[in-house]
């Protein structure tokens, strides 16, 4: 066989053992791989938060994409994500008809993942995502109630609004979400 066979090559890397060395360089490089991705995309969105209120970024699942969608079914107007995250919900919500769609989202690396999302789904120029820091808005539940018009809804998910009553809760879990009306 020539020794450029990649058969020849994979057999003989099968029949070798790792030595102490090569394991160590194995796991420094996954520990490496491990804080790369925690510092690129977890870490710029606790930066500014408070210990005792940081969360890790878990993305919308499908069930809860449709949760929200289904809480939003019928109702005209703008649709507005705090905390968007990858953008999946304000995507969502621009294919059903809410518009215009737009996205908050502390993490900087998580708006770009949002904004490439949009952009190969066609809808770049239809949807936005904004970097805002929602910790410095003064007591949002009294804000969002001063500001919203009567009608409007808020629907929140995997995180209630704690002095709000909702109007509607449906799905479990991680999927969970909850929908308040504003009079």
């Amino acid at each position: 066989m020539e020794p450029d066979d990649p058969a020849e090559a994979l057999s003989e890397l099968r029949e070798r053992r790792l030595g102490a060395l090569e394991l160590l360089q194995a796991a420094a490089g996954s520990g490496l791989a491990a804080y790369a991705v925690w510092a690129l995309l977890l870490q710029p969105g606790f930066r500014r938060v408070p210990l005792r209120l940081q969360v890790p970024y878990v993305g919308a699942s499908v069930r809860q994409v449709e949760n929200v969608l289904s809480l939003l079914r019928g109702r005209p107007g703008k649709m507005v994500d705090l905390g968007s995250g990858d953008g999946r919900i304000v995507l969502a919500a621009h294919r059903c008809g809410l518009r215009p769609a737009l996205g908050y989202e502390l993490n900087p690396w998580l708006v770009g993942l949002a904004r490439l999302y949009a952009w190969r789904a066609g809808c770049a120029s239809h949807v936005r995502y904004l970097r805002e820091d929602l910790w410095k808005l003064p007591m949002l539940e009294t804000k969002l109630q001063a500001e919203l018009p009567s009608g409007a809804r808020v629907v929140s998910g995997r995180f209630p609004l704690p002095t709000w009553e909702p109007a509607v809760v449906l799905g479990e879990g991680v999927d969970r979400v909850w929908a308040y009306d504003v009079h």
